[in-house]
């Protein structure tokens, strides 16, 4: 019995090892940009001045943290360097790290913990414009649930794009979910109550609906999503338990745009933030978070079903700013 719990620490380490080392280089281009800017900053200065604090706010808005959200970054350091009379460039890093954590929602529990329904399947509504990696994330978490040995449906309700259903039909044949389709151009609405009917008539853990991404009308975007929500709540009243909104990090501010119209469409009850390897623009998820007070529940930094990662809050800004 202690071998099999040895082992189990074991793998669970290395797994936890494994994780790490994948944000470290997911979050990669955007921790250069960043550290050579603070660098370059306090080079040669014993204290944090004025002309330290300029450099900071410049790297901060360069890696779209966000205006609002930089000023309050550089005010709390501000007044931390009032309180302490002296703060020392060296210790400029570490200020960061607490202040930044401090502005970012608490992370939620992950999908995988699959919260109390009474009975009924956990069901998220998959919210996001095309492109964003939005069928990509639901078949990556399809995937995660699958492989923990739950029962998976999964909704194609993007009924408007083929590529999204066929997507869909090989993402969820890829983790051994069950997929409920209707043809091109059906209604959405329709997709959603056949997906939960047979989802909850067939004993399924968890439900994703993927909605059509599309924001070129918010009115109409409003209209469709209340209407997905009130047809699955004839199923099951509580439903969508959840609300994810899934963002393409690699579009920095425009990322933030889209979070803000949707949250203004829909009750956004968290985020996915994706493709944040290969970009130098990571800081979006401390804008976003902070601003519309809306958690990041997961964040994208590979191609591997694995890389879609529950978001640490500590351990994004420790990784973020480790080296400095």
């Amino acid at each position: 019995m202690a071998f099999f719990s040895l082992f189990s620490s074991k793998k669970a380490a290395e797994q936890e090892a494994e994780q790490t080392s994948t944000l470290e280089r997911g979050l990669e281009k955007t921790r250069e940009g960043i550290l050579k800017r603070i660098s370059r900053a306090v080079v040669g200065k014993s204290k944090v001045d004025d002309e330290v604090l300029d450099s900071l706010e410049e790297a901060l808005i360069s890696s779209d943290v966000g205006v609002e959200t930089t000023l309050r970054v550089v005010e709390l350091v501000q007044q931390r360097v009032a309180r302490d009379k002296v703060l020392s460039a060296a210790e400029l890093n570490h200020i960061l790290r607490e202040e930044i954590v401090s502005l970012l929602e608490e992370s939620p529990t992950s999908i995988a913990a699959l919260p109390d329904t009474q009975g009924n399947p956990y069901v998220v509504m998959v919210v996001g414009v095309n492109g964003a990696g939005k069928t990509t994330t639901v078949g990556k978490l399809a995937a995660q649930l699958a492989s923990e040995g739950k029962k998976v449906y999964i909704g194609a309700a993007d009924t408007f794009r083929a590529a999204a259903i066929d997507q869909l039909e090989v993402w969820a044949a890829r983790a051994g979910a069950t997929i409920i389709k209707q043809k091109m151009g059906a209604d959405p609405a329709s997709v959603a109550f056949d997906t939960l009917n047979s989802a909850k008539a067939n004993g399924a853990h968890a439900v994703f609906v993927d909605t059509a991404g599309r924001l070129h009308n918010k009115v109409n975007l409003m209209n469709e999503l209340a209407k997905i929500r009130s047809v699955m709540q004839k199923v099951i009243p509580d439903a969508p338990h959840e609300v994810l909104l899934v963002l393409d990090g690699s579009t920095g501010q425009n990322a933030f745009q889209q979070a803000r119209e949707f949250s203004k469409a829909t009750e956004v009850t968290a985020l996915a933030i994706t493709k944040l390897d290969g970009t130098a623009k990571g800081g979006v998820v401390i804008g976003i978070s902070h601003q519309l007070k809306i958690p990041v529940k997961y964040i994208g930094v590979g191609e591997q079903v694995g890389d879609l990662q529950l978001f640490d809050r500590k351990k994004f800004v420790e990784t973020l700013f480790a080296g400095a």
